[in-house]
């Protein structure tokens, strides 16, 4: 198994679901020196307490943060909370997986559930992008090697096939959510495009599918646990070099269709 040797981690949306799972995974891992930055958008809240319970396992580890990915203020001041405690070292890894769920169809999706999916799966993850961004420069300077990796500076964004826009169609009928997949395939043209950027800093992007997982967003019928679909895209993250710079990969390491 490729090891995800990053130091200092951000994840979004990380007090339930896949992200509650990573930071756990993360957390029981032996690399030395590591810090985890757990956000979500209410850590004193109820849907919080299973992350607050983790941080009392490993207290030196993890730091919780809020971040709401619907609110540039709280995006702006995540960053600053986060740059006064990373110091010089830079950011290794930001997670972008917080994320929301609307079903509906042309006849049935509101103008208000487009608005608020497009905003929190689209704009939220471009906004944490850039302001988290100088911090991940200074991991890529900092770490004195060629190429790229996520143990060096990476963004990894938690996309699904739901926007693969080769791929939705034959699966529309199961799955009417017209808002959630349009803001996904918006999603994964922001990763293509930060990679562009990203390039010259050398600071790896992608795109990564989970899988159909039991989670809340997942629901019951799901086929896939956490553990597993986790234990798999880390896996996948730890094995990622300048060759998946820009792709869009699933939780087994197989390739996407965009």
């Amino acid at each position: 198994m490729a090891a995800v040797k990053a130091c200092n981690i951000l994840i979004s949306g990380a007090n339930r679901g896949l992200g509650l799972e990573t930071v756990k995974q993360l957390s029981e891992d032996s690399c030395p020196k590591r810090h985890i930055f757990a956000t979500c958008r209410d850590p004193d809240g109820p849907k919080s307490e299973a992350l607050r319970e983790l941080v009392k396992k490993h207290p030196s580890v993890i730091t919780i943060i809020r971040l709401d990915a619907d609110d540039p203020c709280s995006i702006k001041e995540s960053a600053k909370k986060v740059g006064s405690l990373l110091g010089n070292s830079g950011l290794n890894l930001l997670v972008n997986n917080a994320g929301i769920v609307a079903k509906g169809t042309i006849q049935t999706s509101s103008v208000e559930d487009m608005k608020h999916t497009f905003s929190t799966n689209v704009i939220g993850p471009l906004l944490i992008i850039k302001e988290f961004l100088p911090y991940l420069q200074t991991a890529a300077k900092a770490s004195g090697t060629p190429g790229m990796s996520c143990n060096k500076a990476a963004v990894i964004n938690i996309s699904t096939v739901g926007g693969s826009i080769s791929t939705m169609p034959s699966l529309y009928d199961q799955f009417p959510v017209l808002p959630y997949c349009v803001s996904k395939a918006g999603f994964n043209m922001l990763t293509v495009l930060a990679a562009e950027e990203l390039k010259a800093d050398e600071i790896l992007c992608m795109a990564l599918h989970p899988g159909w997982v039991k989670t809340e967003l997942g629901g019951e019928k799901a086929p896939l646990e956490p553990k597993e679909s986790v234990e798999g895209m880390l896996r996948v993250i730890g094995s990622l070099t300048e060759q998946q710079h820009g792709g869009f990969m699933d939780y087994t390491g197989n390739t996407i269709p965009w």
